[in-house]
């Protein structure tokens, strides 16, 4: 009997037997080779929700991608994955279910573990970590301790979000309408101690670096410079009316100053207590204070808002001309920016200009465009561009970059102001009030103050992992966590209830994958000279602030401390877009999920991942197509058919072909399967455009189809090494399905053990080359001529050809046309 196999991909059947040899043979197990160069790919690594969706397996498809050509290149690559497993969802998740976060954690871990093997990634699972393992996080709270030592870390009050009936500080997104997520109790700022990680420090490293990343996206690059936000200007004193005090500003508009109408104070700067003190107006602003910082805490600072303020009842002067100018509390002045305090000028500033004409305060322009006349009457918005200085005294006639100048060193020469730098950027705040994190190794002690837990002490572990009662209350009232003796003076004390921020663990995981192991320190330093930094991370667009500026700080530190010899961790960034279904990002809230397992229990995964490279270049959305999934199918049963019904052109030895020994046809697909390994190392090599690599495939297996059909027989030593280029072309989009075929071939070995296909130059010689001949600019015959043929003989060939002399109709050519290797145009 036939066998009804020989024509029918099979890929249940396949795909579970190469997952099982792949891991006992552990074909991805990597350690470090001096004798080979080094390629480090890495996707971001997920959050165990519980089950992976379409975004996990385009990223994760991209970089096996990556990992498994640049293997077969000859790289020692490494390609490990993990699990950022601490934080609030699993916290929130295991309230819900009445379970530990740890039982929720594992038991996801475990499943999406599974899930991620049958895609076929080429992970090296011996490399696996998980943070929320004490093994793990041990070695970050020995950097938290070293960095202490520093100075790096330290310790000061913060507002908080803080529900009373729950005891607890809340996390922005449990705020909901200002009330708790779980209470429905209203939620109020309140000042606490925080622990912050000093990033300021290195503000300009952070900024300059970011021109060496040419391998990042310019907008990724962008944002961070925004977020870091340096600023060049004037500091300058505005003394208090009847008071010793001054209001110092910051100011990258200097020009602007003559044009100050009044002062902005924000709520929590430390001179609004003094000012309203004893006043009539100390009631309105206090009631106005406590009002916008609940306010604050509910909206994050990008929100647009109304712009509220209230008068102090109090006047500063101006330094320049000794102006009054009132002082306001206002809702859009940001303390942790600049110093809290801002000249308002309404005339130059939108922000300004909204809130004068609320409270009807005075519009005075200073600078004046070249092109129009400003009017204070007028003016319907704010003029923010340079321009000429009008009404400054001294400086009036100056454009703008001259004024600035100008005006600082008048500043600076009187006295009440210096030119200044300052920083959008703030300290990294790494403090939660939860329980499922990393704990803060620190002990608080009424005589020795803040003492860190001695080394030999660490981890300091959750409590309650293995109790049975599924207790994870926050740390703070947990009596038998935080009760313990001071380690300097044995003093009763009390152990430090926050526990780290998750950004801490994910600025230093791509680090510890090359010693996950290592049981006597957080790194090999050894290990991490061979393999960082990363060659190619990869992850969304939407980590282009927070992780990856962290994880660059992280790695700084790192440095600092001895730990690494690398200023940057990712020498190369790739942001993938979405995964759209229905004009919007997939999402369980908008019912547009697509869940990846019901694709591969349907289509395989060799499949899903051919669909998720070819439905859409990397870097753009990708935009789901039900029907899309179903032509990669066709596409790898096409290819199945073909190889194995060509089954007997393969020998078990390596096809030798002589080119000149080749009839045309088999000439022309050999000239062809070079061209496809040369676009497709092209496509990957330059932007991972895997789209066109497998488009290219396509057109080749296409053509093996058009020659195989043909009466005439295709060279055995053409068709196999055709067959076996599109196997090796695409083994790293689906290692499955090309496993199968190159064992079915007869290839001794694993195709992830081959070579990458190289492009023959000669191959890619012509011989022949097809012209376009035209009769006065119409297309009317194509000619094959030699490659060498000259133009003389080329008009030759087109004005005798008899096709092109039917279209001449018997008439002369007046002119004729030459387009070297293309055309030939015939004017008549």
């Amino acid at each position: 009997m036939e066998d009804s196999t020989k024509d029918r991909y099979e890929f249940k059947r396949i795909e579970s037997k190469w997952q099982q040899r792949w891991e006992t043979e552990q074909t991805n197990k990597v350690s470090e080779d001096p004798a080979k160069d080094k390629y480090y790919v890495l996707e971001m690594f997920p959050y165990p929700s519980g089950r992976i969706h379409m975004g996990h397996v385009r990223n994760y498809s991209i970089g096996d991608v990556i990992a498994r050509y640049k293997r077969m290149c000859g790289f020692n690559v490494l390609h490990p994955m993990g699990w950022d497993a601490f934080g609030l969802p699993a916290e929130n998740a295991a309230l819900k279910r009445g379970i530990h976060p740890a039982t929720w954690t594992y038991e996801n871990i475990a499943y999406m573990r599974e899930q991620l093997k049958a895609m076929g990634l080429s992970y090296d699972w011996e490399r696996e970590i998980a943070t929320c393992r004490p093994e793990y996080y041990r070695w970050e709270q020995l950097i938290f301790l070293k960095l202490l030592d520093k100075g790096i870390v330290y310790r000061k009050e913060t507002t908080v979000n803080w529900c009373e009936d729950c005891a607890t500080v809340l996390a922005r997104e449990q705020v909901i309408d200002g009330c708790c997520w779980r209470c429905d109790q209203q939620v109020l700022p309140k000042t606490m101690h925080g622990w912050f990680l000093k990033i300021t420090d290195y503000a300009d490293e952070l900024l300059d670096g970011l021109d060496k990343l040419t391998g990042w996206p310019e907008k990724v690059r962008t944002m961070q410079r925004n977020w870091i936000g340096k600023s060049q200007g004037l500091a300058c004193d505005f003394s208090i009316e009847d008071s010793d005090e001054t209001i110092t500003i910051f100011t990258t508009r200097p020009d602007t100053i003559f044009g100050v109408t009044f002062m902005s104070l924000a709520v929590e700067h430390p001179l609004v207590e003094s000012l309203i003190s004893g006043t009539d107006q100390e009631k309105p602003v206090q009631e106005f204070i406590q009002q916008t910082l609940i306010e604050k805490q509910r909206n994050s600072p990008e929100d647009e808002q109304e712009k509220n303020g209230v008068f102090t009842g109090k006047y500063c002067l101006n330094p320049f001309n000794g102006e009054r100018i009132p002082i306001y509390v206002a809702n859009f002045v940001l303390m942790e920016y600049g110093t809290g305090a801002v000249m308002a000028v309404p005339a130059h500033d939108q922000r300004d200009f909204e809130f004068a004409k609320k409270y009807s305060l005075p519009i005075r322009p200073v600078v004046q465009p070249s092109e129009k006349q400003l009017n204070s009457q007028s003016m319907e918005e704010a003029w923010e561009a340079d321009g000429i200085l009008i009404d400054s005294g001294e400086f009036t006639g100056l454009r703008s970059n001259d004024a600035k100048k100008e005006i600082i060193n008048f500043a600076l020469k009187k006295g009440f102001g210096k030119p200044h730098i300052t920083y959008r950027l703030r300290d990294w705040g790494i403090s939660r009030q939860r329980y499922w994190g990393a704990p803060i190794p620190v002990i608080h002690c009424g005589d020795c103050g803040i003492v860190g837990v001695p080394e030999a002490q660490l981890p300091v572990t959750l409590p309650g992992i293995d109790s049975p009662d599924d207790s994870h209350t926050p740390l703070h009232k947990q009596s038998d966590f935080f009760m313990t003796s001071c380690p300097q003076c044995g003093k009763e004390a009390r152990r430090e209830t926050d526990t780290m921020d998750t950004f801490m663990e994910s600025s230093w995981y791509f680090a510890r994958y090359t010693s996950p192991r290592k049981n006597d320190g957080p790194l090999d330093k050894k290990a991490a000279q061979y393999w960082l930094s990363v060659d190619q991370y990869i992850g969304g667009v939407e980590h282009a602030i927070l992780h990856l500026l962290y994880a660059r700080f992280f790695t700084k530190l790192l440095r600092d401390l001895g730990y690494l010899d690398v200023d940057e961790p990712f020498s190369n960034l790739l942001t993938q877009g979405m995964v759209i279904k229905d004009g919007s990002k997939m999402s369980k809230s908008k019912g547009n999920v697509v869940d990846p397992n019901d694709l591969i229990n349907k289509y395989g995964a060799d499949t899903v991942r051919l669909f998720s490279l070819f439905a859409a270049p990397p870097e753009r959305d990708l935009e789901w197509n039900a029907q899309g999934v179903e032509g990669a199918s066709r596409f790898l049963n096409r290819v199945y058919r073909l190889v194995t019904a060509n089954t007997d052109c393969f020998t078990g030895k390596k096809s030798a072909v002589v080119i000149k020994d080749l009839n045309p046809e088999n000439r022309e697909l050999y000239r062809k399967l070079h061209k496809t390994i040369q676009r497709v190392t092209s496509s990957i090599e330059t932007n991972f455009h895997f789209n066109t690599a497998i488009s290219a495939v396509m057109e080749l297996v296409n053509d093996i189809n058009g020659a195989t059909a043909k009466n005439q027989p295709v060279d055995p030593a053409v068709l196999s090494l055709s067959l076996e280029t599109v196997l090796l072309l695409l083994s790293p989009m689906t290692p499955h399905f090309c496993e199968e075929l190159w064992e079915i071939t007869k290839h001794g070995k694993s195709i992830a053990d081959e070579s990458w296909p190289v492009c023959s130059q000669e191959a890619l010689t012509e011989d022949e080359l097809t012209i376009v001949v035209q009769v006065n600019g119409k297309v009317r015959n194509r000619l094959q001529v030699s490659v060498d043929i000259s133009d003389e003989d080329l008009k030759r060939a087109a004005l005798t050809d008899e096709r092109v002399c039917k279209f001449m109709d018997g008439k002369k050519a007046k002119k004729i046309i030459v387009v070297k290797r293309k055309l030939v145009n015939i004017v008549i």
